[in-house]
């Protein structure tokens, strides 16, 4: 077991965490709705089922970000967990998005949560107020101290305004309950000081950042795509587990026409995700104001992406003959 760096902090254990405390693949599953805006548990749990059984996923992440939580009342999220976790029951791993700009009322998700069966929890750093990281520190220490789920933490500084910093990863990774991070902060040099100085366990929150971090030493992903296309990222997960990074490496570049139409242009994740499901006849429904519904043509060009990327997974399938020498 290793211990974070201890030249001018406390000397504290770095707690164990397996390689992969909530698999490789997780889905940063949307919420469905129904047409008239209402929380729709039997499309949640298809869709669920088909995200574990046909597509692959270890895990899913309820709630989160490209879940609407800001739109969602507690009530509902709860009754979210519910249902998905009896759609799926062990067969992966469930993570309540829980994490709010109000420790209080973060604390009460959590514990919301854990009564209503989920297996881990993630927590978002604390939004919008802009924190310092003691207090950000002191914030997610209470909300893992409030349960005895493990946590992972949400590093977002793009959406919150505020950054974990690597000082504050090696000592929130003391905390018997902290194991992973869910890490789209676009600083490679931070997360790889972090994965060598402790047992975190690193999942990339980006569909692009996947292979970069998994070679980093990362445990896997929390994907938007996958809501779309589930077994494009397995493929790429399981190639590079099986030591073809070659092999890896295609099918991450194949995932490319996908990732920029889901996440690259103006529109977020939830409405492009949302809008390719209903393309495909999958349970999505409508998104909650202030967003807006994808038009006819963003859904038909996210349609073309997502045909493109499937052909692009299937035709990096096929090795790459070997060059005969000259």
């Amino acid at each position: 077991m290793r211990r974070p760096h201890t030249s001018d902090m406390d000397t504290m254990t770095a707690p164990y965490a397996p390689a992969a405390p909530f698999g490789r693949l997780a889905a940063a599953m949307i919420t469905p709705f129904t047409a008239d805006d209402e929380l729709d548990t039997d499309g949640a749990q298809r869709l669920a089922t088909r995200l574990v059984d046909d597509g692959g996923c270890d895990a899913l992440v309820l709630s989160g970000t490209t879940g609407e939580s800001p739109t969602t009342s507690d009530t509902e999220k709860e009754t979210l967990l519910r249902a998905v976790a009896e759609a799926v029951g062990n067969r992966a791993r469930i993570i309540a998005g829980v994490g709010t700009s109000d420790t209080r009322h973060t604390v009460a998700l959590a514990r919301s949560a854990e009564r209503a069966g989920a297996h881990g929890l993630l927590v978002v750093t604390p939004y919008y107020s802009r924190p310092t990281q003691e207090a950000v520190s002191h914030h997610l220490r209470t909300v893992a101290d409030a349960t005895g789920l493990p946590v992972m933490l949400y590093d977002i500084p793009g959406r919150t305004g505020t950054a974990l910093t690597a000082r504050t990863l090696l000592r929130l990774a003391a905390h018997p309950r902290i194991v992973a991070v869910k890490d789209c902060a676009y600083d490679p040099l931070k997360s790889a000081k972090v994965l060598a100085a402790t047992d975190l366990a690193y999942y990339a929150g980006c569909d692009e950042q996947i292979l970069p971090l998994r070679a980093l030493g990362g445990s896997g992903c929390v994907s938007t795509a996958a809501n779309a296309a589930p077994r494009a990222v397995r493929a790429l997960l399981d190639a590079y587990d099986a030591g073809d990074t070659a092999g890896a490496a295609r099918r991450q570049l194949a995932l490319v026409p996908l990732i920029e139409a889901v996440t690259g242009g103006e529109h977020p994740g939830t409405v492009t995700v949302k809008a390719l499901l209903n393309h495909l006849g999958l349970p999505a429904g409508p998104v909650r104001g202030p967003l807006l519904a994808a038009d006819a043509e963003l859904t038909s060009r996210l349609a073309d992406a997502l045909q493109t990327t499937l052909d692009r997974t299937a035709d990096a399938a096929t090795p790459v003959p070997a060059a005969v020498p000259g």
